[in-house]
């Protein structure tokens, strides 16, 4: 199977576009945050040494404290591919990252988002 470049990225360097288009589209930083630790586990200070160490998408999911459960409930399309039906497990759970963001900045409901 072709490694995805995208493993590599730092998520520091995802991370400002998640930060712009949330508030782009009047949502917060602490909006963001919600959704990234319901996903992950990392709290803001986990989240904050994920950003200074600098790590890898695939390094951020690998030592993610808990991935939520529930992230399999995460259904739609994103760049052009349906989360659900993508394979590669790490791929998959980026693409539920890039989805809860999109959820965030198209203003939808927290607890929709979070699958409450």
């Amino acid at each position: 199977m072709t490694r995805h470049k995208i493993f590599d990225m730092a998520f520091a360097d995802i991370y400002p576009h998640y930060v712009t288009k949330v508030e782009k589209k009047g949502r917060t930083t602490a909006d963001l945050h919600q959704v990234l630790t319901w996903l992950t586990g990392y709290d803001d200070a986990g989240l904050a040494q994920t950003i200074a160490d600098k790590v890898t998408l695939e390094e951020f999911f690998d030592q993610a404290p808990a991935m939520n459960p529930n992230a399999s409930l995460i259904t739609g399309v994103i760049c052009g591919y349906r989360v659900e039906d993508i394979e590669d497990p790490l791929m998959q759970k980026i693409r539920y990252m890039d989805k809860v963001v999109d959820e965030v900045a198209r203003g939808k409901k927290m607890t929709s988002i979070l699958r409450g």
